[in-house]
């Protein structure tokens, strides 16, 4: 990702009136760049891919700003949803019939499809699970199980959702572990001398996100997990929030284990990835257990398969793997440094005009962020904010986002969240602060 700091390059600053006057001419330049790639980016051909952004809302055109939550979905992966259960359903990995063959085909294929999609080593690492909650779970109950033992450490960061967070609270009390938390400033950025510092011979993994559902912060998760490897310390990235922003390589990363759910990448819900190390994977007892996840049973005992099938029992979601398997197939087609140069540049163009609005504070202002917009407006409840957008066709988030800590930091109770995606459009975004400044009309006479 960009830093949103990245700007055209300008001669250094001068004195007294003249840096007045670059300051000026900085802006403008700033301003024409961010333009230009607004103009230039095909978003209008984009939209045409997504059914739904076509949609009313309550009479008026659907503004879908909510991509944080969940991304809307192209009609390929509808499609081939549609296509698979009218021409190819069957059980998988158990038939020797054709539907069958077709479905397992079908299946392996999504798996080698996300394996280069997260430019994995082995189509083995990949496992499917049903969304990265479960992923962090399933790591937690395992790796967690088989590693900790009383009074060592477990390491996250501050801007955690839920997720990242609920799970290694379990596990270390279960096993009287130490939950340890790396804090973080004023802007949203992680401190990372005190990350180093808290890294120590008790951790035994360290949890942390790509980027922050809550605040949009882009966290240096390379650095940090050159940072954790030094001392010996495998990381977890929870790349929920990243994968519909970035290119994410786990081996250019050295992730030990990395996790996304399909549904924030434009594919279906009820689907995800755990991508492990081959030695870690096969080192961590099984999740579950039953159906695929044995080669044999007996009263006496059972022997469990290989990875990755060790860890997935049971009929898999297999339309949901084969949605997300066409949801790599679309992202595919995309030059990903344009569409990151297009994101960045919607995302300045959003916090400026957002941020001119009287009474609002945007809350995460780190040095480099995605696309999410997080804010509070004085004297207004952000479920009110949510609740008068809604019937100006605005769809977007408010509450703590299943980051209560991150709320906690800053001291407040709940934010009004707007999140973007590629299909997003300046025109959008006027929408929204047009219907901001109507929420504080609507407060104004109250």
């Amino acid at each position: 990702m960009r830093s949103k700091n990245k700007k055209p390059h300008l001669n250094p600053p001068l004195k007294g009136e003249e840096t007045k006057e670059r300051m000026v001419l900085s802006k403008n330049i700033i301003s024409s760049y961010t333009e230009s790639i607004l103009d230039t980016f095909s978003v209008e051909k984009i939209r045409r891919d997504f059914p739904i952004l076509a949609s009313r809302v309550y009479g008026k055109p659907l503004v879908y700003l909510d991509n944080a939550a969940s991304t809307q979905k192209p009609a390929s992966v509808i499609e081939a949803i549609r296509h698979y259960y009218t021409t190819e359903h069957s059980n998988v990995h158990r038939g020797v019939h054709y539907l069958s063959e077709l479905a397992t085909q079908k299946y392996e294929a999504a798996r080698v499809k996300v394996q280069k999609f997260l430019n994995a080593g082995s189509e083995r690492e990949i496992i499917f699970v049903r969304g990265a909650t479960e992923a962090i779970n399933l790591v937690a109950a395992t790796y967690g199980k088989k590693n900790l033992k009383p009074g060592d450490e477990v390491l996250i960061t501050g801007l955690e959702h839920h997720s990242n967070i609920v799970p290694w609270q379990m596990i270390c009390e279960e096993k009287g572990a130490h939950l340890r938390v790396v804090p973080i400033d004023d802007n949203g950025d992680i401190i990372l001398d005190e990350f180093n510092r808290l890294l120590s011979g008790k951790t035994k993994i360290a949890a942390i996100s790509h980027i922050s559902n809550a605040l949009g912060t882009v966290n240096p998760v390379k650095q940090m997990i050159e940072m954790a490897h030094r001392k010996g310390v495998p990381v977890l990235v929870d790349g929920a929030q990243a994968v519909p922003h970035l290119r994410a390589d786990v081996r250019d990363l050295d992730a030990d284990f990395y996790v996304f759910s399909s549904h924030k990448v434009f594919g279906p819900t009820g689907i995800g990835i755990l991508y492990g190390k081959t030695q870690l994977l096969e080192s961590m007892p099984p999740y579950q257990g039953g159906g695929d996840m044995i080669k044999s049973v007996t009263f006496e005992k059972t022997i469990f398969n290989d990875i990755p099938y060790k860890f997935e029992a049971g009929t898999p979601h297999i339309e949901g793997a084969i949605g997300l398997g066409a949801a790599i197939d679309y992202l595919n087609l995309f030059d990903w440094n344009r569409v990151q140069e297009y994101e960045q540049a919607l995302l300045q163009f959003a916090e400026g005009e957002i941020s001119a609005i009287d009474g609002l504070k945007i809350i995460g202002t780190a040095k480099e962020k995605a696309g999410v917009i997080s804010f509070v407006l004085e004297g207004i409840h952000p479920h009110d904010i949510g609740t008068i957008l809604d019937r100006e066709g605005i769809a977007i988030r408010t509450g703590h986002h299943c980051a209560q800590p991150v709320m906690q930091r800053f001291g407040i109770p709940a934010t009004a969240r707007a999140s973007f995606a590629f299909y997003n459009t300046r025109e959008e975004v006027q929408a929204l602060v047009r219907s901001i400044q109507k929420v504080k009309e609507v407060f104004e006479h109250v």
